[in-house]
């Protein structure tokens, strides 16, 4: 608590001397330019956070096929337990939520032809959000942690997160209010009912009562299967919204932007939109088969989980579908085949999801390492794939770069990622399917036929192909990075400078 108070004091200096410095300089900002430093910023926060929440990936994925690997009896920030929510928290809340932030600061201003709202406020909001990803980190590696997934920060931490949320909504919601464009692309309803709807399922999620004023830890509002419905309920729809309806919003800007093609169908992505939100938040108790949760309100989350079929595919087919009449940009251009096959994941892991919560298939999957599949099909092949796709954008149309540093660097990039991600889950699903059955089978006298530790075995060598698949898509980011920076740089590859690419994005007024 003593070292985070610390962090909050030298933050809150350096943001009040900012402010003063920006003050002083006298200098107006102009509301006809567009604020691109931000996204700047954000293009290389992401960047960062991803490289160090990837790297921590494959660290923990090693310590579990070699549980002594980079252990240290006295420092216990190396143990798997600690540095498992770091890299959960890292991969999804720094490097997708830094991504998330960034596009939407882009794409609103673009599609509302405005300066973000707020003057100085977008940029408290980012730096803001940066310091919280800190306090969360170095809070895990010290142990300090509420123990429920998605939501490992302490009370304080969370009520930081809150303000900073809130100010995130404000600039969103004034951004569109004073926006030039009458109509409000479809990309911006999706940011928006993700940031309305993660606010929502944070604050009631971590309803606390912390132990003293000056101490880390705290007392949960709710208890037993009422916390555990409403861990899941959140922890279902930070996927449901954090991890696809942002990232949706995301989808439906940078792939008709890159491919220079209208949204196959407007209809439809409204239809998309106002199904999905609806049967989405429905869908949390599907995590808890089996339990003490009442069996209807199971069967409710197995229903809607089902139901989100429907919305999920019809999603797809419209991203994928945008490429109607540009279908040779998937030979040409690698970004746009990185951002198609990342929805293609995205329609792979939205029929997986719901097929695992049906209960007949959840007595087999649960506890398993099929879930952990499942996770990162989605994770790192359609939130990983549409993000490093933005980047990609970002990069070229907000330096004005007439193409990438090198392209040929961004099919290394993807060929690489693509056999780590492809090794990486069909090593779960081998995995997983294994324990399930093997947890279910009993012999001739009706004992069960295999140890707990004998499963452990049989997963060894899933375990080091699921690392080595986590380390091609280590290798693949790091590459995305070098050609990122090379391309900020204003440089472009010897054996690439005559080679046709998208032109940048053209402003619809000044850009900083």
């Amino acid at each position: 608590m003593e070292f985070h108070a610390l962090v909050f004091m030298a933050a809150f200096m350096a943001g009040t001397f900012s402010l003063l410095m920006h003050i002083q300089s006298g200098r107006q900002i102009r509301q006809d330019v567009y604020n691109m430093n931000i996204v700047k910023v954000g293009v290389f926060m992401s960047a960062f956070w991803g490289i160090a929440g990837f790297l921590v990936g494959v660290i923990i994925a090693s310590q579990l096929a070699f549980p002594n690997l980079l252990y240290f009896e006295n420092l216990p920030w190396t143990n798997f337990s600690r540095l498992r929510p770091l890299h959960t928290s890292a991969v999804i809340f720094a490097f997708g939520g830094s991504v998330l932030l960034t596009t939407s600061f882009y794409v609103v201003q673009r599609t509302c032809r405005a300066r973000l709202f707020g003057g100085m406020l977008p940029w408290a909001v980012f730096w803001g959000y940066q310091l919280f990803i800190v306090i969360a980190a170095t809070g895990y590696l010290m142990g300090i942690t509420q123990s429920k997934e998605y939501a490992e920060p302490e009370w304080y931490a969370d009520l930081f997160l809150t303000i900073v949320w809130v100010g995130y909504l404000l600039v969103f919601l004034g951004t569109m209010w004073k926006r030039k464009e009458p109509h409000i692309y479809v990309a911006n309803w999706f940011y928006l009912a993700f940031i309305l709807t993660i606010a929502m399922l944070h604050i009631v999620n971590n309803l606390a009562m912390p132990v003293s004023m000056f101490e880390s830890r705290s007392y949960q509002l709710f208890a037993g299967v009422q916390d555990a419905l409403t861990q899941w309920w959140y922890g279902h729809n930070a996927v449901g919204f954090f991890l696809t309806a942002g990232f949706l919003g995301i989808m439906y800007y940078f792939i008709p932007k890159r491919a220079e093609r209208p949204v196959y169908s407007y209809r439809l992505s409204i239809v998309h939109f106002w199904t999905l939100i609806f049967i989405y938040i429905w869908a949390g108790p599907h995590h808890l088969h089996y339990t003490a949760l009442p069996e209807w309100a199971q069967t409710l989350g197995m229903t809607f989980s089902v139901m989100l079929w429907m919305p999920s595919w019809g999603g797809m087919i419209n991203g994928l579908m945008t490429l109607s009449g540009a279908w040779d940009k998937l030979r040409t251009d690698p970004v746009i085949r990185m951002m198609i096959v990342s929805v293609a994941f995205y329609g792979m892991s939205t029929f997986e999801g719901p097929l695992m919560s049906v209960r007949a298939v959840n007595s087999l999957s649960h506890y398993t390492e099929w879930g952990i599949g499942h996770v990162h099909s989605g994770s790192l092949g359609w939130v990983g794939y549409i993000s490093f796709g933005a980047l990609y954008c970002l990069t070229q149309w907000v330096w004005k770069r007439k193409q990438l540093y090198s392209n040929t660097l961004v099919e290394w990039h993807f060929w690489i990622s693509t056999i780590g991600i492809l090794l990486y889950i069909t090593a779960m699903w081998v995995a997983g399917i294994t324990e399930g059955l093997w947890w279910r089978a009993y012999d001739e006298f009706g004992f069960l036929q295999y140890s707990f530790i004998e499963t452990v075995e049989a997963k060894h060598i899933p375990y080091i192909i699921r690392a080595v698949g986590g380390l091609m898509f280590l290798v693949g980011a790091m590459i995305m990075c070098f050609n990122l920076y090379m391309t900020a740089k204003g440089r472009v590859r010897k054996s690439e400078r005559h080679a046709d690419d998208v032109s940048p994005d053209v402003a619809a007024v000044p850009a900083e």
